[in-house]
């Protein structure tokens, strides 16, 4: 894959620390639920880019919302209106949708994803066969978009909204039940989440989120531990930019 320039169509903040930003790019046209761009920053003191997860696509446009952590977003965060980065994506593999009733689950900036997941679901299976649960430190956002697409659950870990805890929590108190589980978030929730799917006997999807370095799969500096022996490397890992960075859950060895 090449670089391409993009045209930053809008940004603004919508939580503390959290941007969206919907940007013009030719890779919307092959975008799928759970894949990622890179983005370079216009800094070269910062050479390497940063995975964002594609939050939703529309038409030639995509949108990203991600978190400030670093240098590299916090460079991100200043973008406005008309200016120009580039990028490189679609990347990584996607979620893959099956039929039967859906459980979306999200944690922190793992929520995004789930947005363009939950309205091709409801697209394919109907909008009342898809269940969000969406598990929140504070401050709620993309809530609203969810909603379009899907019944959505809250937790949260003060419970100032929703159920006061994890998302396991919210999961057991409403009785969420359904055929697939899909998941974004922290590793220690998506472990939670093989867990709780498995005593379920409920199929399992989890994204990975991890620092990435090239982010197509060249420089291994994205593994995580598998049960069988990656083709590339012939060790038990798989590059979670390449492979992943969606997995079936039994798959990974937490």
């Amino acid at each position: 894959m090449k670089k391409e320039t993009a045209k930053i169509l809008s940004q603004n903040k919508i939580a503390d620390g959290i941007y969206s930003m919907w940007i013009e790019t030719t890779a919307a046209k092959e975008a799928k639920p759970g894949q990622f761009i890179d983005v370079y920053v216009n800094d070269d003191s910062k050479l390497l880019p940063r995975p964002i997860s594609i939050c939703e696509v529309k038409d030639d446009s995509l949108r990203i919302v991600y978190r400030v952590v670093g240098g590299g977003t916090k460079i991100m965060s200043t973008y406005q209106e008309g200016d120009e980065i580039q990028i490189i994506g679609p990347l990584g593999n996607g979620f893959d949708m099956r039929d039967g009733k859906a459980i979306l689950v999200g944690g922190g900036i793992g929520i995004p994803p789930m947005v363009e997941l939950a309205k091709n679901l409801s697209e394919k299976i109907g909008k009342e066969n898809v269940i969000s649960v969406m598990g929140y430190r504070d401050e709620l956002f993309l809530v609203d978009e969810l909603e379009q697409f899907s019944t959505v659950v809250i937790a949260t870990e003060d419970g100032s909204t929703g159920t006061k805890g994890t998302v396991i929590d919210a999961l057991d108190e409403n009785g969420v039940d359904g055929d697939v589980l899909y998941a974004c978030g922290p590793i220690p929730m998506l472990k939670a989440l093989k867990d709780w799917a498995n005593g379920k006997g409920i199929e399992c999807q989890i994204s990975l989120e991890e620092r990435m370095a090239c982010g197509i799969g060249a420089c291994l500096a994205c593994v995580c531990k598998t049960k069988e022996k990656d083709e590339h490397s012939n060790v038990c890992n798989k590059r979670i930019c390449k492979d992943g960075p969606v997995f079936d859950a039994n798959e990974i060895d937490f």
